[in-house]
């Protein structure tokens, strides 16, 4: 049965990459017979629609790759490009009805502030926004000229919730012993397997967290709409509003439909302009002799090892320690670049990993590369244990940070078998620490022995944490002991230098690097990007297993509890197999 559903899935993919193969050609057949491009229209509005899905980084790999899906940053530098091109008249925004994240809303905040800086527009509109993401959604828009609501939907943006699963009632249930040791009490992500709710110092975090991105957005967003921080807040808490009252209480601008608003960015424009989408949208060319800046990307798990192969169904691992460890240094030793823009999204991951990819950046330091790490939503753990490392760090005020700390351990599954009727008896060889990640508990020397490894590396952590912020151990442990911040909180904290995106990251680099501030730098990007059909030609290298897993797991793939719960067993398997683990606490912003 087996042979069979793996036949199936070899068969399946076979079949889909002959689909692409045959729509690639028939594309180019066309490209071919048409004379010439299209001419570009002479006046622009731009559209972009937040309910698209963007990674924070343009994919590498897979079938994602091969569609040349950009990233949140690349329509940030595209939007920073369209200042300076005449043809650009305005932006068409649909808004989210869910929610964008509040970092990113931040970052396109700040970006359509400096669009209409440049001298043009910006309308917006939206079908409603709803209170289970949070007021990202409403935030992400509040900086447009214009926002237009549909007639018959409700704003809902009352405060920030984060929601977090604890397994410990099933695996009493079922006999399965925790023993996953946290270094310190801070450090969260355990208390999934070791908890059936929030400790103290896990609500404590959360709250203070929760608190600052909500106090960040109602100020953001008074200071968009003219409006006091104090009537605002009053006004979302009270519960979910009208369109009209939305409209009364000067929140947005107009009543109107969807083809309304689009219309009245397009004669706003001018007669004859046309819509373009950010996404698809070609910037003007910098010039090739214009100094040139890398951007290395790191987003999701850190793992070690490579990035190749896997799944043509999703992207590679994305922060593989071997390939972004490579992409740095290979920017270091390309003698054209200045400097380095280190964009970091991650919750962390594996220390081993996020050493590697430190060192790596200290190896460019020490040829006089500065490098500049920008945080997207997420920096925490090994997110930062890779960032600290970094002449100077960038965050978002709602950027989530910090959780310096690490966790390991087991889970003692033998109760669990023995239910069932499975009993387990045991050879080993080679002293007491043999058969330490059996399905038996710890005994207590061996529990002594793990938890001294974790110490040694959680002081190590710390160490870089010390040695790239100029701090003592002592200054670190204060805020560090797993505790996460947000980007504003940690400024405070000595975590970071500055707040900001990560066009301001460019504007540092610059600095850094000695780029005069009037020259607009080519951006160049490690690891480098694949065209289409290079990734289509990866492709062809998955194996049968690797599909069949990624099409379950694509069944799922909309279900954020499910995503959430698929994570926790995957760091579960990790910590499980004896791994030292470096990753901040599950976090599911509403």
């Amino acid at each position: 049965m087996k042979t069979f559903f793996l036949s199936m899935a070899g068969a399946f993919a076979a079949m889909l990459v002959f689909i692409l193969l045959m729509v690639s050609f028939v594309v180019v057949l066309i490209a071919g017979a048409t004379s010439s491009a299209p001419p570009k229209p002479d006046k622009i509005v731009l559209s972009l629609d937040l309910n698209a899905e963007y990674p924070d980084q343009s994919p590498v790999g897979g079938l994602a790759a091969f569609s040349q899906t950009p990233g949140f940053i690349d329509l940030l530098t595209k939007l920073k490009a369209a200042e300076t091109d005449d043809s650009v008249k305005g932006l068409y925004v649909r808004g989210a009805m869910i929610g964008v994240g509040s970092s990113r809303a931040e970052e396109l905040r700040q970006a359509f502030h400096s669009f209409r800086d440049s001298g043009k527009f910006i309308i917006a509109h939206t079908q409603g926004t709803y209170g289970m993401s949070g007021p990202s959604a409403l935030r992400s828009i509040t900086a447009a000229d214009e926002i237009w609501i549909q007639p018959g939907t409700d704003l809902f943006a009352t405060g920030v919730t984060f929601e977090t699963e604890f397994l410990k009632g099933l695996f009493d249930k079922i006999d399965v012993t925790s023993e996953i040791y946290p270094f310190y009490e801070y450090k969260n992500a355990p208390n999934t397997y070791n908890e059936t709710a929030y400790t103290e110092p896990h609500r404590e975090a959360m709250t203070a967290l929760a608190d600052s991105i909500w106090n960040v957005s109602l100020r953001e967003i008074a200071e968009d709409r003219g409006i006091p921080v104090g009537k605002l807040k009053a006004e979302l808490e009270s519960g979910p509003k009208t369109a009209q009252q939305v409209i009364d209480l000067k929140i947005m601008d107009k009543l109107g439909w969807p083809e309304e608003a689009e219309e009245a960015a397009k004669e706003r424009a001018g007669k004859d302009a046309e819509l373009v989408e950010l996404a698809g949208y070609i910037a003007p060319m910098v010039s090739l002799k214009a100094p040139l800046i890398a951007v290395v990307g790191g987003e999701g798990a850190i793992v070690t090892g490579g990035a190749e192969g896997g799944s043509p169904f999703s992207s590679p691992p994305a922060f593989a320690s071997d390939a972004i460890a490579r992409a740095i240094l290979d920017a270091g030793d390309n003698d054209k670049v200045k400097a380095i823009v280190f964009r970091v999204d991650s919750p962390g991951g594996s220390p081993t990993a996020s050493d590697q990819i430190w060192r790596a950046i200290k190896r460019v330091q020490e040829n006089g590369k500065p490098v500049v790490v920008s945080m997207g939503s997420l920096a925490a753990s090994g997110g930062y244990y890779v960032s600290a490392g970094a002449d100077y760090i960038m965050a978002d005020r709602s950027t989530i940070t910090g959780s310096i700390g690490i966790f390991g351990g087991k889970f003692a599954l033998e109760g669990a078998f023995n239910k069932i009727g499975v009993t387990f008896d045991t050879v080993s060889v080679g002293g007491e620490f043999a058969d330490a990640y059996g399905t038996g508990k710890f005994t207590e020397s061996q529990e002594a022995e793990v938890k001294a490894w974790l110490k040694r590396g959680y002081d190590r952590f710390l160490g870089i944490v010390g040695d790239g912020r100029g701090m003592t151990y002592d200054e670190v442990n204060e805020i560090a002991r797993g505790r996460v911040w947000s980007g504003e909180d940690a400024i405070s904290k000595g975590l970071v230098d500055e707040i900001g995106g990560f066009m301001d990251a460019i504007e540092k680099a610059k600095e850094l690097g000695g780029i005069e501030a009037d020259v607009t730098p080519r951006l160049t990007y490690y690891p480098r990007r694949k065209s289409g059909f290079e990734a289509l030609e990866s492709i062809f290298g998955v194996s049968e297993e690797s599909a069949k897993v990624a099409y379950m797991l694509g069944t799922v793939a909309n279900d954020d509890r499910m995503q959430v719960l698929l994570e926790e067993m995957t760091a579960a398997d990790a910590a499980n197999s004896g791994q030292m683990m470096a990753i901040g606490p599950r976090i599911r912003e509403h």
